[in-house]
């Protein structure tokens, strides 16, 4: 009796981490499928769709540049409280050349130092979340929020002096996602 008991419950616990393991798989495929739905805004469009395309599922931009090719770069920040920025890249004839988010690292370090003015990085990354100037350096300073690596939430900022010249950058973290430093501003 006890031998068919002790057969029976490790039938039963064997079962039971078969059904474990099922559910473990089923819910692994489903996080793989909701992760598969999940992409994003600047991964939607390809290179040679009408402007009008990017328009209709973004709906109206909220900043649009010249481009120095005749063409113009349409942005849609979410600022100031987001991380992101997507910029589209239309030809002259209304073509999209490219769709990217801007607020990432490999954008921020194309800024040439001495070279880049504001305007280059207004053009480049759309308005800043935030501007000060601190008179002792005389240097005015945009900053941007941005996530590195999807994980860390950073503030990168630009240094502009007298003349509007970009000479230096500082990213640092975001005290608003700081717990310790959040009651302190």
């Amino acid at each position: 009796m006890f031998t068919r008991l002790t057969s029976a419950f490790a039938s039963s616990v064997a079962s039971a981490r078969r059904r474990g393991n099922l559910r473990r798989t089923a819910l692994a495929g489903l996080g793989a499928l909701l992760l598969a739905g999940c992409v994003q805004p600047w991964q939607q469009f390809q290179q040679g769709e009408d402007e009008s395309t990017i328009v209709a599922k973004l709906g109206t931009p909220r900043e649009v540049y010249d481009l120095p090719n005749g063409g113009k770069r349409l942005m849609w920040p979410t600022q100031p409280m987001g991380e992101t920025t997507t910029a589209a890249d239309i030809d002259g004839a209304g073509k999209i050349l490219n769709v990217r988010q801007v607020l990432q690292p490999n954008e921020f370090y194309k800024a040439q130092i001495g070279t880049w003015t504001k305007s280059d990085v207004l053009v480049n990354f759309g308005r800043p979340v935030e501007t000060s100037y601190f008179p002792l350096m005389k240097r005015e300073v945009w900053t941007y929020r941005y996530l590195e690596d999807n994980v860390w939430y950073m503030m990168y900022s630009f240094y502009f002096d007298d003349q509007g010249v970009l000479r230096t950058t500082q990213k640092t973290p975001d005290p608003l996602h700081d717990p310790d430093r959040r009651n302190f501003f």
